[in-house]
């Protein structure tokens, strides 16, 4: 199964974000707001440095860890990588 087809749409995007900080900071995803920035969140530069790196892990994109602080919250970083993505051939 090609993961990162399954995960190409903002939706699973975002809920695939939203499991990761949720994961990260010990908490249930639907205690994640997608809307709130990361460090109202609570995610420190650690963690982001862990989002990015699992974001090139499952996707096989290159991920500069500014990029999670540019797009500072779920629904933005999911959107960044929608448009990422959609120019990336499966």
């Amino acid at each position: 199964m090609d993961v990162t087809a399954d995960l190409q749409s903002f939706t699973a995007l975002r809920d695939w974000l939203t499991a990761q900080v949720a994961g990260y900071l010990d908490r249930s995803a639907d205690q994640i707001d997608p809307a709130a920035s990361f460090a109202e969140s609570g995610l420190d530069s650690m963690y982001a440095l862990m989002l990015c790196g699992d974001v090139e892990d499952t996707f096989g994109l290159p991920m500069e860890p500014k990029v999670a602080w540019d797009n500072r919250s779920i629904d933005a970083l999911a959107g960044y990588l929608g448009e990422r993505l959609a120019r990336v051939p499966l």
